[in-house]
């Protein structure tokens, strides 16, 4: 009987080691398809929005892509050319995107102010130059109603200045035949400049919601 008890006690071990032995093998196969998974879910960004980051990096502004929203092709003809754009999914809001950096525009301005024969614009008023020309050319120079954006808002934004332009527009294939766009220009001094057109058919509350949404997923560098 002694015997016979220490071979089943023995079979016992012998079984439960082959079975812990199975669970590590196939845990060490998991854990590379892991680790292989998050190595490629870079590549599923579009080149448009890696482009878009690279710019954003540089001018110093964060973006995270919000919910509810897809990718479309920026527009980029003799009318427009922006860096991302992105739509809902009922295509009842629209938003365009451009972003630039004023670091080096902002060293040289401050190399040549001395120099009256080199003197350069202030780069950090270059905004309400960038926003007027685009509300103009949705427009077709009649821009609706114009203001300044409120510190409140632009805290939301970490940015230092802003201008809105609100703008009925013809209807066109280049718009796609919205009826409304709202442009906001933001800047932050010495750092950078974001321009963005969201278009509508409705100035609807719904509208609006989407437009204050946009510092929850777009905003400058604290």
């Amino acid at each position: 009987m002694g015997v016979l008890c220490f071979l089943r006690q023995f079979k016992q071990i012998l079984f439960t080691t082959l079975v812990l032995l199975v669970g590590i093998t196939a845990l060490s196969q998991v854990k590379p398809k892991v680790a292989a998974l998050h190595q490629e879910a870079p590549k599923l960004i579009s080149p448009y929005r890696r482009e878009f980051l690279r710019l954003a990096t540089d001018a110093n502004v964060v973006f995270n892509f919000p919910s509810g929203f897809r990718e479309i092709l920026p527009p980029n003809d003799d009318y427009f050319s922006f860096d991302y754009a992105m739509e809902t999914s009922g295509h009842q809001f629209e938003i365009w995107f451009k972003v630039s950096s004023q670091k080096n525009d902002w060293k040289n301005y401050l190399t040549m102010r001395n120099d009256p024969g080199r003197q350069l614009p202030n780069p950090d008023t270059g905004y309400l130059a960038k926003g007027r020309a685009i509300a103009k050319t949705l427009a077709d120079d009649t821009v609706s109603v114009t203001r300044t954006i409120d510190q409140e808002v632009l805290k939301r934004y970490n940015a230092s200045a802003g201008k809105s332009y609100l703008v009925d527009m013809p209807y066109r294939a280049a718009t796609k035949h919205y009826k409304y766009a709202l442009v906001l220009a933001i800047e932050k001094d010495h750092i950078g400049t974001v321009l963005m057109v969201c278009f509508t058919d409705e100035k609807s509350p719904e509208f609006f919601r989407n437009v204050n949404r946009i510092s929850h997923y777009l905003k400058f560098k604290s």
